[in-house]
């Protein structure tokens, strides 16, 4: 019968391993299972002082083996072949229990014994193995459990946590394709999208709208800044038979002159300084579907020859390319510029303007649909009281009547600011509107020494001294020594537009 010094000297072996063993969790943290792996192995080897650990695990269809040994470092590079060799000598019996193998790679032979990473065999197993005598011990043996038990609960916690992940990516994808499908019953039942209005003068937009949607035919939108111009290109795409295809905006007084031709037809890698790749552009991103160039009057000269190509060829060749692409485009341009007068001062080319005026439509301004405004002021409501979360459901009379009042210089963009600072200074369930900004522009102005007055006069007369063209070396920009951009951004905050 043994001693108490050596029991005891077992019992706080088997402690001590049972508190390395139930820190693994801590040092495996979240890892993959391969780390979870190794660290079980590397442990079980170094703690039991093992001549051979080896553990196999399935992944799907991939297979992960490792192995290591405290005698032999060299080992850790064959674990398919020790998996191999031992896999017949496993056959035939229980996880477990005790028996003798072959060694691997030396002469003579190992007790080894082994246990399921999981329910089965199926998941994988670990294996250890050595000479000593008596091995394994029922500490051993109760170590290697933990062990084995630890990682085996860390796998199925893995499997059910990915389980779930996949559950809710499912659940997310349906709640997509719900939500697009409501989106397209939507469209369908709205065909005007956000289109609001039942004034005549829109009413007479929207006929010639359905008129030119089903055909190919160019589409050229006229109307000031504000007036909705590419919901109604959007509209066009939607009725049309290309509504199935890609619908590609682009704004031509956005992108400075410079690169405008790139962002049109794209570019070779190193066909200019930073074309460090090939660039899809806007036309082919567009193919089969419908191109829409907002403030098409910006295009420089030098480009328009490239633009009227592609809408009579439909073909174009990149920047730093010989290569012809082609395309099947439909286009909807638009502008706010008089291009009959651009045509007559030559600062846009004739035969593009006619192929773009193939069809043209005139969007009216607000102040021409002032009984569309209620309409659209309790519909900007609705919208920007959901966005800003306010409780705002109804507009006084007065208010309407100061609404309808208002000519609306920036149109209906001006209309949907105003109600969202409204909506932001409404306390109660009223929309609170500030009738004192309201007043009508009636009378004479009193003059005004202020400096965007000074501004508003001084770039005034630099547009009339250039016959209103903008961009280039005889433009009002260039004049002013400003950028085409900036001085675009200054007309619309004074308020500035074409006599």
């Amino acid at each position: 019968m043994d001693s108490p010094a050596p029991e005891i000297r077992r019992l706080q072996d088997c402690i001590n391993g049972l508190m390395g063993l139930l820190a693994l969790p801590a040092m495996w943290g979240g890892g993959d299972q391969a780390l979870v792996l190794r660290i079980v192995v590397e442990m079980l080897a170094r703690m039991l002082d093992l001549d051979l650990v080896y553990a196999r695990l399935h992944e799907g269809p991939a297979l992960l083996e490792l192995a290591r040994s405290e005698r032999r470092p060299e080992i850790a590079g064959r674990a398919s072949l020790i998996g191999g060799s031992l896999g017949p000598a496993l056959a035939g019996h229980r996880p477990g229990t005790a028996h003798l193998v072959p060694h691997p790679f030396d002469a003579g032979s190992l007790v080894v014994t082994h246990l399921w990473l999981g329910m089965n065999s199926d998941a994988g197993l670990v294996l250890a193995g050595s000479r000593r005598p008596g091995f394994p011990t029922d500490t051993e043996m109760l170590l290697l459990r933990v062990a084995v038990n630890l990682a085996g609960a860390e796998f199925q916690r893995a499997q059910l946590t990915a389980a779930r992940q996949r559950a809710e990516a499912a659940e997310r994808q349906n709640e997509e394709i719900q939500a697009h499908n409501a989106y397209l019953r939507q469209e369908t039942e709205q065909p005007w999208g956000e289109i609001v209005g039942r004034s005549k003068a829109l009413g007479e937009a929207l006929a010639l709208v359905q008129r030119v949607a089903p055909t190919n035919a160019c589409v050229l939108l006229q109307g000031e800044t504000g007036t909705g111009k590419e919901l109604v290109a959007r509209a066009i795409h939607r009725l049309g038979q290309r509504q199935h295809h890609p619908f590609v905006r682009l704004n031509c007084a956005a992108i400075p002159t410079g690169l405008l031709e790139a962002e049109l037809f794209g570019h070779e890698k190193g066909a200019f300084t930073g074309a460090i790749a090939r660039r899809i552009g806007r036309f082919e991103l567009a193919d089969k579907g419908t191109i829409f160039l907002d403030e098409v009057g910006e295009i420089p000269l030098e480009l328009q020859a490239k633009l009227l190509r592609v809408l009579q060829e439909q073909e174009f060749e990149r920047l730093g390319s010989t290569r012809t692409q082609h395309v099947d485009v439909r286009l909807v341009a638009a502008s706010n510029r008089d291009l009959a007068k651009m045509v007559a001062d030559r600062t846009f080319r004739d035969d593009l303007y006619y192929r773009l005026k193939v069809f043209p439509i005139m969007i009216p301004p607000l102040r021409h649909r002032v009984d569309d405004i209620p309409m659209l002021a309790r519909h900007f409501m609705n919208v920007h009281a959901r966005a800003s979360d306010r409780a705002v459901r109804s507009i006084a009379p007065e208010g309407l009547a100061a609404l309808c009042r208002y000519p609306w210089p920036g149109n209906v963009r001006e209309l949907s600011n105003f109600i969202e600072r409204c909506v932001i200074l409404s306390a109660g369930e009223t929309l609170e509107i500030p009738l004192g900004e309201l007043r009508l522009r009636a009378g004479p102005e009193t003059p005004d020494d202020s400096l965007d007055a000074v501004a508003r006069d001084h770039i005034l007369r630099a547009l009339d001294e250039c016959n209103w063209v903008i961009a280039g070396p005889a433009g009002a920009a260039s004049r002013l020594g400003m950028k085409r951009t900036s001085l675009q951004y200054r007309m619309q905050k004074l308020g500035i537009e074409r006599r």
